[in-house]
């Protein structure tokens, strides 16, 4: 692999660029601008090039692709902190820990990254997150549950959550319906066992009887 490789990947929420090197996923950016703008940036910010190279990037964009299927959960890739330092890197690392299918605060991530106070600095630093989707700043939200801007994007973050909570909800109703063939299947099983038990009765009850007065 090169020390720094990039490609566009299709999404359902726009263009993504993902940036990678030896240690791991170092961008991962929803292009609202031309990718060549992003690279500009992204080449001063890491004093080198990277270069086109998709199969260097494969596992991510893999992993975008499950994602977006309903079927990823959660990322199992290296990532490369080298773009976020000091409160922002603890926070984008707290934000990590915030489940699938779940929000959390801006104020809880301050306690959380221990910095309680802290709630409208968590706000800028999941706005500046070089790594999104992976790093599901998405995931973050007002205190009184509204999503925010999300960098600009709020109609980004909302089709990130309803995947999210259409996938919770489908499995939630797969695990219903397994439940409910299970108990079928126990009372079933109870039925059929209770009449074995009753026929050895009714088959004693029908021996041979003599008439009344014999």
């Amino acid at each position: 692999m090169t020390p720094t490789a990039y490609s566009v990947h299709p999404t359902p929420i726009g263009e993504a660029l993902v940036v990678v090197s030896d240690e791991g996923l170092v961008a991962l950016h929803i292009l609202d601008t031309p990718a060549g703008d992003h690279l500009a940036a992204l080449t001063i910010e890491l004093g080198a090039v990277p270069e086109h190279d998709p199969a260097a990037t494969a596992a991510v964009t893999a992993a975008l692709e499950g994602y977006f299927a309903g079927i990823r959960r959660s990322f199992d890739l290296a990532i490369d902190w080298r773009l976020v330092h000091g409160f922002t890197r603890t926070t984008l690392q707290t934000v990590c820990e915030i489940p699938y299918g779940e929000t959390t605060s801006y104020g809880d991530v301050a306690v959380a990254a221990g910095h309680p106070r802290a709630h409208r600095a968590v706000g800028s630093a999941c706005a500046r997150t070089p790594i999104s989707i992976v790093i599901p700043a998405h995931r973050v939200v007002r205190a009184d549950g509204s999503i925010g801007e999300y960098g600009g994007h709020p109609h980004a973050k909302r089709l990130l959550l309803d995947l999210e909570a259409r996938a919770v909800a489908g499995d939630a109703a797969e695990g219903a319906v397994a439940g409910d063939a299970a108990e079928g299947a126990v009372a079933g099983d109870a039925g059929e066992r209770a009449a074995a038990d009753a026929a050895p009765s009714a088959a004693a009850g029908d021996g041979p009887r003599k008439a009344a007065g014999v």
